[in-house]
């Protein structure tokens, strides 16, 4: 990627991440090189998604960043860069992207709930998941999208913004606010306060004093 900045930063990205990314979405396996886009205007719209996404994982790793605290919210924000790779950067294998496989039995997403319910406080990826359910995760995309109108991972999210809500309304729970958020994947406290209020009505201060009180 490259930009109009003067400062240089290198964020690494396992290549077994891509290939399994690749393989999961485009349900090929990666042999070779997948012969990527050289480099990347960080004006554009894929360039600024990637660069932003890149830079917030990279001032997370600085010192005692929370993304060194959490290797929920690390492996989330890996697998979120290299779905941004595979899906926005152009590639030998692009063309794959508009197949449109069979949709998913709902039985398949019963299983994907169950092991998301049971990992919950586990670092695991859309991928593990989907294996777990038996299928690929572009499959599994499909079917929640069928039967929940939502996305696995959004899902995911939904379950663990509803845990970190049990632990802030749990009177016996001493962790601070911030504490418990990153136990469950939170690192952005800003984001994840807006995202709280919006669904629960306050900020996860305000159930924290109620919790206190009771």
């Amino acid at each position: 990627m490259h930009g109009q900045s003067n400062v240089i930063d290198e964020l690494l990205l396992n290549w077994s991440v891509i290939q399994q990314t690749v393989g999961q979405t485009l349900e090929v396996p990666l042999n070779g090189s997948l012969d990527l886009l050289p480099e990347l205007e960080l004006a554009t719209p894929t360039g600024q998604m990637i660069g932003n996404l890149a830079s917030t994982i990279m001032n997370g790793m600085r010192g005692n960043g929370p993304l060194m605290c959490s290797p929920i919210a690390m492996t989330h924000l890996t697998q979120a860069l290299a779905d941004l790779v595979v899906h926005h950067i152009p590639h030998r294998l692009s063309h794959l992207l508009d197949k449109k496989p069979c949709l998913i039995a709902p039985r398949h997403v019963h299983r994907a709930i169950e092991y998301m319910q049971a990992n919950i406080n586990q670092p695991i990826t859309i991928a593990m998941v989907a294996e777990a359910a038996g299928v690929t995760s572009r499959t599994l995309q499909l079917g929640f999208r069928a039967f929940r109108e939502t996305t696995p991972a959004a899902y995911l999210r939904t379950l663990r913004m509803q845990a970190v809500r049990r632990d802030l309304l749990d009177p016996d729970n001493n962790q601070a606010v911030r504490e418990t958020c990153l136990k469950w994947g939170f690192f952005h406290f800003g984001r994840f306060s807006a995202a709280y209020k919006a669904i629960y009505g306050e900020k996860p201060s305000d159930t924290r004093r109620r919790a206190d009180r009771s």
